[in-house]
């Protein structure tokens, strides 16, 4: 085997690798050499490429970060997390940073330069408090943006919730196959415009069943209402609209789950209601993220961040592949 490879065969496996996602030891089998042989090269050159396109990342107006699970570590197999940095219009990863905190996230945004910083005018985020602290602190004049998508997941959580703790309390257990409510329980976060008039039947139904003191048909009803935030168009309407939803939310008639769900929205009602401005969603985040979990997958998990980090930008990183044949790596 050999340990070292030409600048041809290594610009190939780079190619291989990085910008087609292929597994390393299937380019390695190829080229007739060791896995580690093809590894390093691809992390060198890979890493002199993004260094020479200094282009790669222009000016970003909107910003988007998500975790990824980068691996679990050790005997009981504790989750490590990195943090994606997204150009959410341009959909491109921007970067990987190491870690998911508040910490983690704003040391990388003070690293770029302050003009960079200045240019973005949206923050989006999925309801994290720790990437909101960031955004405070490096990102003061941004507007947060609260993607809708997590604001309506929240929502059917706290639903769950409740079907959960009615169903316990009526039976005596979890939900099993022919409990009312455990029949109904795709159908109470199926979109209410999506369920057909059969459909909506069954759902009336077992809820007369299951749920004695409408605490489920409660939830359900809060859960519509949320959804009903981005049916508005008027910012100022939808801005009282949530403030409003927040406190009925919080009523005392409500059931517990859906109290909290109120104090959750009042907290973050400006950063829901931003969406109404701006119209940009973390959607472009959640698809970069699912091509770092391709890579993933290709290359049976990551230990090695630097690798990871290389692996990931050289194929969601859209870095300028012209320059792999000038570029000299160290």
């Amino acid at each position: 085997m050999d340990s070292t490879l030409t600048s041809r065969a290594a610009r190939w496996a780079t190619i291989g690798v990085g910008r087609l996602g292929r597994p390393v030891g299937e380019v390695a089998k190829e080229l007739g050499c060791a896995w580690h042989t093809v590894n390093s090269e691809v992390a060198r050159w890979g890493e002199a490429l993004l260094e020479a396109d200094s282009d790669r990342v222009g000016e970003v107006e909107a910003v988007g970060v998500d975790e990824t699970l980068f691996w679990r570590q050790g005997r009981w197999r504790t989750k490590v997390w990195c943090t994606s940095v997204v150009d959410v219009g341009g959909r491109q990863l921007i970067d990987i940073v190491a870690g998911r905190t508040a910490q983690s996230a704003a040391g990388w945004f003070l690293a770029q330069t302050a003009e960079w910083r200045a240019g973005i005018r949206w923050a989006v985020l999925d309801m994290s408090g720790p990437y909101r602290a960031a955004y405070d602190r490096v990102l003061p004049n941004a507007l947060q943006v609260a993607d809708p998508f997590h604001v309506i997941r929240l929502a059917n959580q706290r639903l769950d919730e409740v079907r959960r703790r009615i169903q316990n309390e009526t039976l005596g257990h979890r939900g099993r196959k022919g409990d009312p409510l455990y029949r109904i329980r795709r159908l109470l976060t199926a979109a209410s415009e999506r369920i057909s008039d059969r459909g909506q039947t069954r759902l009336r139904g077992l809820l007369d069943a299951g749920d004695p003191h409408g605490e489920v048909r409660t939830a359900w009803h809060a859960k519509e209402t949320v959804r009903g935030i981005y049916d508005i168009d008027s910012p100022a309407l939808a801005l009282r609209y949530t403030l409003q939803l927040a406190d009925d939310l919080q009523d005392e008639s409500c059931p517990p789950e859906v109290n909290k769900l109120g104090r959750t929205i009042a907290r973050w009602c400006p950063q829901i209601t931003n969406w109404h401005i701006s119209k940009v969603t973390n959607g472009p985040t959640e698809a970069l993220n699912n091509l770092i979990k391709r890579i993933k997958r290709a290359a049976f998990g990551f230990r090695n961040f630097a690798n990871y980090r290389i692996r990931a930008l050289l194929y969601a990183g859209k870095p300028d592949w012209n320059l792999l044949a000038s570029v000299s790596p160290h």
